[in-house]
C-alpha cells in the first residue's frame, strides 16, 4: 500500500519541480494561453492525448464498462469520429491562430454569440475539472486500501491540478503531459494481457457476466438501449468536434503542419488506449463482479484500479495506477486552464478592459485558476456519479457550441443570427431537460433519462435545427464577413 502510495506522490513532486522549472519562460499572456505558439508535433501528440484522455476514460467508461460490458465502446468510438472531422480543420484552426473559441464565434457570429458561448464552456469544463478531482480520490483511496477517504483523495488531487496550472498553464500543461501520455501508453500496452490471463479470459467472463455485457447494445442498459448508446457516441463526438481545449492546443503549435501531423498519431494512440481500457475493466469487473455493488454508481469506476492492484505485476501495477492519476492531473489541468482563458479572453479583456499589462493579465488567470478550482472542488464533493456528470458535460457542450463552431469554419450560408439561435436554445433546452430530470419521479426517468430519452437527442435537433433554419431565413453573410475563414485561392 505504502510503496504505491509512496510512488504516485514521487511522481508528483518531480512534476511540480518540473512545472516550476518551466514556469521561468512565462512572460506574456500569450505565453500562459498558448505557450508562445511554440509546441512542436512530439509534445502535441501526447498533449492532445492527455487532453482527451482522462478520468472520463479511466473511471467514467470504467463504470459505464462495469455495467455495460463491450457495448461501452460506444462513448469512445463517438471521439475517434470527431477526431477525424478535427484532422480537416486541424491547420485552418492553427491559421486562425487566436486563444479561444469565443475568438472564431465572435468573429462570424458577433459579440453576444461570444458571451453566451463562453458561458457554456465556464458550465461544462468546471463540471469535467469537478470528476477529475473525484478520480484523483478514487485513485488514493484504492492505493490505500481505504486508508485515504475518497474526500480526502479528491482534496489532494485538486490541490495538485490547481497547483500545477497556476504554476505555468500552457507551457505546465503541454510539457505535463508529455511524460504523462508515454506513462498512459505503456500502462495500457503492457497491462492488457496480464489482466486478460488472470480474469481467466472470454471463456471465463462468457460464463460469468449477463450475456448483455457482450452484446452490440447491453438491453439492460437504458430504457431504449439502442438510443442509450448513440447518445453516448454523439454527445462524445460533438463534444470532440468543437472542446475548447482542443482548438487551444492547436493555437500553440508550431505551425499549422505540426497540427495536422499530430492529429494523425493522436487518432491512433486514442484508438489503442480507448479500447484497451474497456477490454481491462470488462474483464476485470468478470474477477471482481461480487466485491462491486453496482447499486452505487461510482463504485463501477474503480475496476481498473483494482485490476492494477491485484491482476498484474507489481511493476505493471504501479504504471497503469500512475497512468492513472497521470491521466486526473493532465486532464484537470487542460479543463482548468481552458476556462479561466475563457473568462479573461472573452469577458474580461473583450467586454471590460481590452488593453492591460501583461504582467497582470498572467497574475489575474492565476487567481481565476484557483477560483474555479475551488468551485470544481465544491461540486466535486457532492457528485454522485463520474459518468453521469461526464455526459451532462459532454451533451451541453456538444449541442451549444459544436453545431455553431463547425458551420463557422465549415459552412458558409451560416448566418449571425442562425449561430446565435443555436448556441442560445442549444444552452437552454440542456439546461430545461436537466433540471427536468431532477423534479420528475424517478420512474419517468429510467436510466437518468427523461421518459428514457437521453438529452443528446432533443437539444442537439434544437440547437443544430436552429442554426440551419435561422441561417436559411436570414440574409446571407457578406464576402468579406466571410474572407478569414474562406480565403479565396490563388492562381
Amino acid at each position: 500500500m505504502t510503496t504505491y502510495l509512496y510512488i504516485i506522490l514521487a511522481y508528483l513532486i518531480v512534476l511540480t519541480g518540473l512545472n516550476f522549472y518551466r514556469a521561468r519562460r512565462i512572460k506574456s499572456q500569450e505565453d500562459f494561453m498558448v505557450a508562445g505558439r511554440s509546441i512542436k508535433t512530439s509534445v502535441m501528440v501526447f498533449t492532445l492525448i492527455c487532453t482527451w484522455i482522462g478520468s472520463g476514460t479511466f473511471i467514467a467508461g470504467a463504470e459505464l464498462s462495469a455495467v455495460a460490458g463491450f457495448s461501452a465502446l460506444w462513448m469512445p468510438a463517438g471521439a475517434w469520429l470527431g477526431i477525424v472531422v478535427i484532422f480537416f480543420l486541424a491547420a485552418k484552426i492553427r491559421t486562425f491562430g487566436q486563444y479561444t473559441i469565443g475568438d472564431i464565434l465572435e468573429a462570424r457570429y458577433g459579440s453576444a454569440a461570444r458571451l453566451i458561448g463562453a458561458i457554456a464552456i465556464i458550465i461544462a469544463f468546471t463540471a469535467i475539472v469537478s470528476y477529475q478531482f473525484v478520480a484523483g480520490g478514487f485513485i488514493l483511496n484504492v492505493v490505500t486500501d481505504g486508508a485515504i477517504p475518497d474526500s480526502t483523495g479528491i482534496i489532494i488531487a485538486a490541490i495538485f491540478v490547481i497547483l500545477f496550472t497556476t504554476i505555468g498553464g500552457m507551457v505546465a500543461v503541454a510539457y505535463t503531459d508529455l511524460p504523462n501520455g508515454i506513462i498512459i501508453v505503456l500502462a495500457c500496452l503492457l497491462a492488457t494481457p496480464f489482466v486478460y490471463v488472470a480474469a481467466g479470459g472470454m471463456p471465463q467472463a462468457s460464463q460469468v457476466l449477463d450475456p448483455g455485457h457482450l452484446a452490440v447494445f447491453n438491453p439492460a442498459h437504458g430504457a431504449y438501449p439502442a438510443l442509450k448508446f448513440v447518445g453516448y457516441f454523439l454527445a462524445t463526438m460533438f463534444l470532440l468536434m468543437g472542446v475548447q481545449s482542443m482548438y487551444q492546443k492547436f493555437y500553440s503549435a508550431r505551425t499549422p503542419k505540426d497540427a495536422r501531423n499530430a492529429v494523425v498519431l493522436w487518432t491512433i494512440g486514442t484508438i489503442f488506449i480507448e479500447t484497451v481500457v474497456v477490454v481491462i475493466a470488462v474483464f476485470a469487473y468478470s474477477k471482481f463482479r461480487d466485491q462491486i455493488d453496482l447499486t452505487i454508481p461510482k463504485e463501477g469506476g474503480k475496476v481498473v484500479l483494482m485490476a492494477a492492484k491485484s491482476l498484474v505485476p507489481a511493476p505493471v501495477g504501479i504504471l497503469l495506477l500512475g497512468a492513472a492519476c497521470a491521466v486526473v492531473i493532465s486532464t484537470g489541468m487542460n479543463y482548468l486552464l481552458s476556462p479561466t482563458t475563457t473568462i479573461m479572453r472573452d469577458i474580461y479583456q473583450r467586454f471590460s478592459k481590452k488593453e492591460a499589462k501583461q504582467s497582470t493579465m498572467v497574475a489575474l488567470q492565476k487567481i481565476l485558476v484557483v477560483l474555479v478550482g475551488v468551485v470544481a472542488f465544491f461540486l466535486a464533493m457532492s457528485l454522485k456519479s463520474v459518468l453521469s456528470m461526464a455526459i451532462f458535460a459532454y451533451t451541453i457542450y456538444g449541442v451549444s457550441i459544436t453545431p455553431a463552431l463547425i458551420a463557422a469554419l465549415a459552412w458558409k450560408r451560416a448566418t449571425k443570427a442562425g449561430g446565435l439561435a443555436s448556441i442560445i436554445s442549444g444552452t437552454f433546452i440542456c439546461i430545461l431537460l436537466r433540471i427536468i430530470v431532477e423534479v420528475l419521479p424517478p420512474e419517468k426517468v429510467p436510466g437518468g433519462d427523461p421518459w428514457g430519452i437521453p438529452i443528446i437527442f432533443p437539444a442537439l435537433i434544437v440547437s443544430i435545427g436552429s442554426l440551419v433554419i435561422v441561417s436559411l431565413l436570414t440574409k446571407k453573410p457578406k464576402p468579406e464577413e466571410l474572407e478569414k475563414f474562406f480565403p479565396e485561392k490563388k492562381e
